[in-house]
């Protein structure tokens, strides 16, 4: 086997108290070659970025590496002085943060920005470099490079944002590039360009990428090998291949099995009861047997060996131990594979019939949300954002219309507008029969209670000075609902059990819990005042797979127990699959395809539809589609093109498309696309 390009060996990272120290990192051993791609999976908490930080020494102040050794070609990073790591770290070794629009300088253009990294490490003259910060650009696919360089990164879109941190990062020629979960914002046809990006580049460059990630698809579909961690250990090595098609160590199963998908429709998805334990824990045993459905009483006593169960493949897990194995009994030996755990009660297959369908409790039509453009020291309108551009749409009792597209195209801002949360420009919203349109609050009122809806981000939504149970309460009392405050605790301890969350949780603030948790309080808050509809806005799109199948699996036995209605709005088409009834395909404001979800994800009819498909990765080889690239980003709601506005991205598109705004084309008694395509067919 050829000398590796970075070899790390017993790596230790400890953070906070030097007494009872967090171990972020523990013992870690990585092994990356030229060119290859090596993905480092997990969930939230087990020492990812730690790792990626450690390696660039870019460490906050709390933390250090305690042993160990970062073999890089020929040098020991750990050995380096600083002003020696300056010259690896962002020239032979380079890294890409997570969040672009925090890592970028809101103050400089990104030419500036790019020109200071091609200045330190390519030491070109400054006649030099702007010629230089085009010819980055261009590389990493930014249109009109000329043009960008004077721009701010609050100018750009999330996927050219992300762009310019590839620029960034490249100008030094990197060997290593660390990807830090870089496409975990970004919508499925961006992450798709910047994934393709990424390959391309490491093509022509040769240099190796470690892509932290807990996004499976995206391992499966561009990872080598990989590597999954777990409170700060490593439990399993393997290829790529070998990986998906037999993973070892049962926290990997317990992830794979944790994927939404069709097939899992009528079921309940696997869950990781718990979650990962805190890192300045003592730990005596294997760090994973308190979550594991396989554990046996040798798994809690003694730390699990590495293990090498294949070529290529390692894990550190006792039921792999040969010696372990033989002295416990065949009854537990038969934990070797670990169970799926049974469905439970609300786990009944769902009718995909429109017939089953009831009188709609929600219909929208021609609704219109527009924002004005203010110009001028007399802030007259000169424009306006059509950000919602006659949307129409149902909601009937105990079904979900998931609403998809990318970011911009107005899914959330059409969520606000059906609740009456944005005064809407035009249309109608009639529930249960009332116009909802025009109402003031104090007439919207009423209707408060039976319309509510999960943010995307759960945090953010919360008054970070009250306590969980007046969270929860808030609703009850602002609606009249109950004014009592002993009688409001008690309905908050009978909310929190329904979300699976202990009743103490009331007397806690909302920063002492996961994300996971977080967004289970914020579903108890809405559940509160006991609605029929649910707007649940990315509900699952910062969480880990594991806990976003708690999630998902709670939003489906509550439709499944009261009877709600969801408006699910997402980009994560496995979601879809797996809770949807209806799907809305939306672009540019207007809906450019509906129907069932069986319909809409078997057959789509719509290009935009057919390349939203195309461009989310998958774990099964056998059901990935050839990616279908759409080329710049979305058109400005401001300035919305002329004709089909899909038609300057779209490879299809002839001169009616250039002319006229495609009609409602019906299909079937439950589908219809706009589109001048499927008139033709």
């Amino acid at each position: 086997m050829p000398q590796p390009l970075l070899e790390v060996e017993g790596l230790t990272t400890l953070l906070g108290d030097p007494n009872r120290p967090a171990r972020a990192v523990d013992g870690l051993d990585l092994r990356i070659q030229s060119g290859e791609t090596f993905a480092l999976l997990g969930e939230s908490g087990c020492g990812k970025s730690m790792t990626a930080l450690s390696l660039m020494r870019l460490l906050p102040p709390s933390a250090r590496i305690t042993a160990g050794a970062v073999h890089f070609g020929s040098s020991d990073l750990l050995r380096l002085t600083e002003a020696q790591m300056r010259q690896v770290r962002g020239g032979r070794m380079a890294m890409i943060f997570q969040e672009p629009q925090t890592s970028l300088n809101p103050v400089l253009t990104v030419g500036d920005q790019i020109a200071e990294a091609v200045r330190i490490h390519e030491g070109r003259s400054r006649a030099q470099v702007p010629a230089r910060v085009v010819e980055l650009l261009r590389a990493v696919g930014i249109p009109d490079p000329e043009q960008r360089v004077s721009e701010y990164p609050h100018q750009l879109s999330g996927g050219m944002k992300q762009r310019i941190m590839i620029a960034m990062a490249l100008a030094g020629d990197p060997e290593l590039l660390i990807a830090d979960e870089p496409t975990t914002a970004l919508d499925v046809t961006i992450q798709a360009q910047v994934l393709r990006l990424l390959k391309d580049l490491q093509r022509d460059t040769g240099m190796a990428v470690l892509l932290i990630t807990h996004d499976l698809g995206v391992v499966a579909e561009t990872a080598d090998r990989l590597a999954v961690m777990y409170a700060g250990h490593i439990v399993e090595t393997a290829t790529a291949l070998d990986f998906f098609a037999h993973p070892a160590h049962p926290y990997s199963r317990k992830l794979l099995e944790s994927l939404p998908g069709a097939e899992k429709r009528s079921g309940r998805l696997a869950v990781i009861p718990g979650r990962v334990p805190r890192l300045d824990t003592v730990f005596q045993g294997c760090r994973f047997a308190d979550r594991c459905d396989a554990v046996m009483d040798v798994c809690r006593m003694h730390a699990p060996r590495w293990l090498q169960v294949a070529e290529g493949q390692g894990v550190r897990c006792a039921l792999w131990d040969t010696d372990v194995m033989a002295g416990i009994s065949g009854k537990a030996a038969a934990g070797h594979s670990p169970s799926v755990s049974p469905p439970g009660p609300a786990d009944t297959a769902r009718s995909e019939s429109a017939s089953a369908v009831d009188q709609p409790l929600l219909s929208a039509t021609g609704l219109q949300v527009h924002f004005p453009i203010h110009r001028g020291a007399l802030r007259r309108v000169v424009g306006h954002v059509r950000a919602v551009d006659g949307l129409s749409m149902a909601l009937s009792a105990g079904r979900t219309l998931a609403l998809v597209g990318e970011s911009g195209c107005g899914k959330t801002t059409a969520g606000k507008g059906i609740l009456q949360l944005i005064a809407p420009t035009g249309g109608s919203v009639r529930y249960l029969g009332h116009e909802l349109m025009g109402l003031g609050n104090r007439r919207m009122r009423p209707f408060r209670k039976d319309l509510q809806i999960v943010f995307q981000d759960p945090f953010a939504s919360m008054n970070p000075r009250m306590l969980v149970g007046d969270i929860i309460g808030e609703g009850l009392q602002a609606l009249g609902i109950e004014k009592r405050r002993p009688a409001r605790m008690r309905r908050v301890a009978e909310l929190l059990e329904l979300v699976g969350m202990d009743p103490e949780a009331a007397s806690r603030y909302p920063h002492e819990f996961s994300g996971g948790q977080r967004q289970r309080i914020c579903i108890a808050r809405v559940l509160a005042v006991e609605p029929r509809i649910i707007v649940c806005d990315e509900p699952t799109s910062a969480l880990d797979v594991s806990v976003q199948a708690q999630i998902l699996n709670l939003l489906k036995d509550l439709q499944d127990r009261l009877g709600l209605a969801y408006l699910f709005i997402t980009h994560d088409i496995s979601v879809v699959a797996y809770l949807a009834h209806e799907v809305a395909v939306m672009y540019l404001g207007r809906v450019v395809e509906r129907g069932q979800v069986d319909e809409i994800l078997d057959d789509p009819r719509h290009p935009y539809t057919r390349a939203l498909l195309s461009a989310v990765p998958v774990v099964d080889p056998e059901k990935r589609r050839s990616v279908i690239r759409l080329e710049g980003d979305m058109p400005s709601p401001s300035h919305p093109p002329q004709g089909c506005h899909f038609h300057p991205r779209c490879r299809q598109a002839f001169e009616t498309c250039r002319r006229s705004y495609p009609d409602e084309l019906r299909l079937s008694a439950t589908r219809s696309v706009h589109c001048h395509l499927a008139a033709e067919v």
